[in-house]
Formats: C-alpha cells, sequence, structure tokens
C-alpha cells in the first residue's frame, strides 16, 4: 500500500542528444528540464539505470511535499520501459505514481489530455513501458497533432517544432508542466478537469 512517503517517477520521453532537442518527439524531454528547473535541480546520470534524474520536492516547501524523481531516460525512444523499470525498483515508486510526458499525434498541437492507463497508440516509447509495467501509470499527452499531407509519421516526429508551433510551444511546455504539478499534488480527476479542455 503506497502512502505519501511514496515518491513519484515522472518520465519524460525523448531521444537522447542534441540533435534530437528540438523535435515533436522530444516534448516529454522538455517538459522534464522545465520540472528540475522548477524544483532547482540538474539532471545528472543515474547510478542504476541508463537515465538521467534529479531528485527534489514539488509543490510548497516542506517536509510534506511530495518527493519526486524527474528522469530522462538516455536509450532511444523505443527502449524507454528499461531505465524507468529499473528506476521504479531502484527508488521503490509504485506503478500508479509513475507519470510518462510524451508527445501524441492524436491530439491537436498545443492540446494536453491526462489519463491513467490505456493502449499504447502506436508510440514506441509507451510501448515499451506498458510491456516492462503493464498499462496502469499516469500519462501527460502533449498534443503534437497529425502530419501534413501524406509525410510520414517517423518523419513528423523526429523534426523540429516549425517556426509557427515554437511561437506556443514555451507556453505549452510551462502548462505540461503545470498539469504534472497538479497530477501529483491535486490528484488525477481534479488535474483532468483543469487540463483536459
Amino acid at each position: 500500500m503506497s502512502d505519501n512517503a511514496d515518491p513519484w517517477l515522472i518520465a519524460g520521453l525523448g531521444n537522447p542528444g542534441p540533435e534530437y532537442a528540438g523535435n515533436r518527439h522530444n516534448i516529454g524531454f522538455m517538459v522534464a528540464d522545465l520540472l528540475a528547473e522548477r524544483i532547482g535541480g540538474k539532471f545528472k546520470r543515474a547510478q542504476k539505470a541508463q537515465a538521467q534524474v534529479v531528485e527534489g520536492r514539488i509543490g510548497p516547501i516542506g517536509a510534506g511535499s511530495p518527493r519526486v524523481v524527474l528522469a530522462k531516460p538516455m536509450t532511444f525512444m523505443n527502449l524507454s520501459g528499461g531505465p524507468v523499470t529499473s528506476l521504479k525498483e531502484f527508488y521503490k515508486v509504485p506503478t500508479g505514481r509513475i507519470i510518462a510526458v510524451h508527445d501524441e499525434l492524436d491530439i491537436d498541437y498545443p492540446t494536453l489530455r491526462l489519463k491513467l492507463g490505456g493502449g499504447d497508440n502506436g508510440h514506441n516509447g509507451l510501448k515499451s513501458i506498458t510491456k516492462a509495467l503493464g498499462p496502469d501509470y499516469l500519462r501527460v499527452r502533449a498534443g503534437i497533432g497529425r502530419p501534413p499531407g501524406r509525410m510520414d509519421v517517423a518523419a513528423f516526429v523526429l523534426k523540429d517544432f516549425s517556426s509557427s508551433e515554437r511561437k506556443e510551444l514555451d507556453w505549452f511546455v510551462d502548462r505540461a508542466a503545470d498539469a504534472v504539478e497538479a497530477l501529483i499534488t491535486e490528484g488525477l480527476e481534479r488535474a483532468q478537469s483543469t487540463y483536459n479542455n
């Protein structure tokens, strides 16, 4: 049975390396970076996993504020399940306290949807995590929309946000980070009523 002493694990999904940094597929990394900034931490290599991590607390400062482990898996997206599982075991995080932050093709840009469980919708990062842990973890789904015309999905997600999209990107990443904090401090239903509209 989990209690308030259990930490939360927030996995921002993306691909490692500077050539991927601005890609649509890397919005999870962008959100993790902003959350790290908010809690005043710097990412460092995890001892027991192929990931970079920051530990800290979210919400009002004090002993009662929830402990969090922010993570950026340093494998490629389709192998995210390995690092997430290692961190879950190392930090003893219940599956219901894992939040995956990821891009979502079936939601228009810049829209968020929060949910618990469900399918992977063809997302290789989620597929890998679900294979390792089962589906019952939380998701912050950051809508990137569908590729224009006949553009290949893989090419679309591995492209940087367009110049028009970048005008709203800082706001969108900020809102997604707020949604992660709300999931932890207010619970799924209240966070959904704020961010799923």
